[in-house]
Formats: C-alpha cells, structure tokens, sequence
C-alpha cells in the first residue's frame, strides 16, 4: 500500500494517477474557488484542490487537521485518527 511520504515525492501528474489507483474517495466540499476532494490512502487523508472554472487540480496536500476547513468535513463525517 502506498502512502503520503511516497505519494509526495511524485509530479503532480504522477500523483494524480497514483490517488486515483490506490486511494478511496470519502466526499467534497466547496471551498473559496475549489472543490476539494477527500480521499483515503492508507491511514492518510489527502486533499485535492479542484480549479472547478479551469477544470484542472491544482494542488495535492496531506489534510492540515488543524486547518479550520476541518469544520466542513466534521461536519459530514467522522474523520479517524490513524495515529
């Protein structure tokens, strides 16, 4: 099973194809211009930062789980600590 430490030292292509094979999709939300999917991989959370105008991603980030846009996913889900 691949995780983020491995994931992270990939292009942004590369992750995006490595996310799409090996993680599970959780939910989205909105936020400011982004959708932001949720995914699992392994025992990590990653976000990744949808351009819904552009139709590109533009960035793929470990869940900050203190960042405040953990309000939008606690919310709708119960988010386990892996650690």
């Amino acid at each position: 099973m691949i995780r983020w430490s491995e994931l992270a030292k990939n292009s942004l292509e590369q992750k995006i194809s490595l996310l799409y094979q090996h993680a599970q999709f959780v939910m989205a939300i909105r936020y400011y211009r982004y959708k932001v999917n949720l995914y699992l991989l392994g025992d990590d959370y990653i976000e990744v930062f949808v351009n819904h105008k552009k139709a590109t991603i533009e960035q793929i980030s470990l869940l900050d789980r203190g960042h405040t846009r953990m309000n939008f996913y606690s919310d709708q889900i119960k988010l386990s600590t892996p650690w």
